[in-house]
């Protein structure tokens, strides 16, 4: 890839998806963390329609109102209606497999937004990821496949962090 494509449009919106990725996954809270996530979609949106992504523009535009609805609702519903509307646009717009893996990390994500928390959310974050590294590199996103490999390694160590932060069980006497 020739340097000046590092500078163009579509990766520059990867660039701000990165900064807005790892500010997401360095948070332990819940709320900020769902608040950067909606950002980083944003970013995201943009940073695929430009790269000519349709599955991935859908996914990060459902991403991010999951995102959005996630802060006011953690309705098992609500995470059903994103589920379908992330197959619904899948089986109109993919045509490969790899199609499916943007498609399949936001439903991993909207299920762990809507009915965990704390490191359970995380984790099960942490395998959409998985998917969003392998999407990215298919997709020739420079600024997406470092967040995303980033965002893997921040939420290891934001895990491991509240991990250790955890009050210490207590053992009869």
């Amino acid at each position: 890839m020739p340097i000046a494509d590092w500078f163009s449009p579509a990766q520059l919106f990867g660039y701000v998806a990165f900064v807005l990725g790892v500010g997401c996954f360095l948070q332990t809270d819940d709320r900020r963390f769902k608040w950067f996530m909606t950002g980083e979609c944003i970013a995201y949106v943009a940073h695929f329609a430009l790269l000519g992504n349709p599955t991935a523009v859908v996914s990060s535009s459902l991403s991010m109102l999951r995102s959005l609805l996630s802060l006011h609702t953690r309705s098992v519903w609500v995470a059903v209606v994103i589920v379908a509307a992330n197959l619904g646009f899948g089986l109109g717009l993919a045509h490969r497999p790899s199609d499916w893996l943007p498609l399949t990390a936001s439903c991993l994500g909207t299920i762990a937004l809507f009915t965990l928390q704390g490191i359970p959310m995380r984790l099960l974050m942490l395998c959409g990821t998985g998917l969003w590294i392998a999407n990215n590199l298919i997709a020739g996103s420079i600024g997406g496949t470092a967040l995303e490999v980033v965002i893997a390694v921040i939420n290891l160590t934001t895990i491991a962090r509240m991990i250790r932060s955890r009050p210490a069980a207590r053992t009869p006497q």
